[in-house]
């Protein structure tokens, strides 16, 4: 008998392990119909992406408390991500306000807003500040705080008190997860509380987040799909978040890799 074909297998691996915590390789083997070896490559690929857990024998869910390294979120989706920012960027007008948060998709947003005229960006990632400080038509405005040396963001009660005292025209923020029923996830309080601050003073909020993010269950809770007013990701989301998505007219925006 044939075995279910690679993406069937990445669907099924996906749905077992978030309906049972951990799976064994071997008992995916035999429900897929393929070779221990062949689970243990999707498996390995799955955890590569962040989808799950790689464990001795088998695959479990990823931390609910323990984002992804940010070296190693940088390489992650690298094409996807700049696909993203790329048509995300396209949707900022000149002359716009605009706050960005934490996080390696709003950083290659930021990377592609270079060619703009006259924005006015208020962020607490000091990598977006020092890529868009040179251009001589913008202001940037950096969200004092404790700087964290492993990814350059700034967080703490001054940060989100900082952004409470602005509205700005757009408000671009990434997640860590996005659940089926449309709830944003992430793993840092502070980071929370920053990304609800840009929410609630952002005059349109749009979202950023790649293909991994879907099913992805973090701990802490950022907010709904309905706060936002676009949805920007490279692969069509499931179908439980494409109904959360039309229910609530969210625009939904999907980047096709090295668009």
């Amino acid at each position: 008998m044939a075995g279910v074909p690679t993406e069937e297998r990445y669907r099924e691996i996906l749905s077992l392990v978030r309906a049972r915590g951990y799976v064994a390789n071997e008992e995916l083997a035999q429900r897929l119909r393929v070779a221990v070896q062949t689970i243990r490559r999707d498996v390995n690929h799955l955890a590569g992406i962040g989808q799950l857990a790689r464990h001795h024998g088998g695959a479990g869910l990823v931390s609910s408390i323990e984002n992804i390294a940010y070296a190693e979120r940088q390489i992650l989706n690298r094409r996807e991500k700049e696909a993203i920012g790329q048509i995300a960027a396209r949707e900022i007008p000149d002359h716009s306000s605009l706050f960005i948060n934490i996080g390696t998709t709003t950083e290659a947003f930021a990377r592609n807003l270079r060619h703009h005229q006259g924005l006015r960006v208020i962020t607490n990632n000091l990598h977006v500040a020092s890529t868009l400080a040179p251009e001589s038509s913008f202001r940037v405005v950096v969200a004092g705080g404790t700087v964290r040396s492993h990814d350059g963001g700034i967080t703490g009660p001054t940060a989100t008190a900082m952004i409470d005292q602005y509205r700005a025209d757009f408000g671009v923020i990434g997640i860590s997860g996005i659940e089926e029923d449309g709830t944003l996830l992430d793993f840092d309080l502070d980071e929370i509380d920053l990304a609800r601050a840009i929410m609630r003073n952002a005059r349109t909020v749009f979202l950023l987040a790649d293909h991994t993010k879907f099913g992805r269950r973090p701990m802490g809770r950022v907010g709904h799909l309905s706060e936002v007013q676009a949805l920007f990701t490279d692969r069509p989301p499931p179908p439980s978040v494409r109904a959360v998505l039309e229910q609530h007219q969210v625009a939904l925006h999907i980047a096709g890799v090295g668009a």
